[in-house]
């Protein structure tokens, strides 16, 4: 049940990012949330939101 509502927070929060804030931070947020959710470990994680972080730098220029 936690997980369900956790999930659907992070979610709410990973959409309203990109209105809030710059590309670059809405694009780690995203990232890192995937990252953690496809491999449930902190590598996933800082990894894609790195990853995202970066995408979303390029997609704002």
């Amino acid at each position: 049940m936690w997980k369900r509502y956790i999930a659907r927070a992070a979610l709410a929060a990973v959409a309203l990012v990109p209105f809030v804030t710059g590309c670059t931070v809405g694009g780690a947020a995203a990232g890192g949330y995937v990252g953690h959710e496809t491999t449930h470990s902190t590598a996933g994680t800082v990894g894609g939101a790195v990853a995202g972080g970066i995408i979303g730098h390029e997609l704002g220029k």
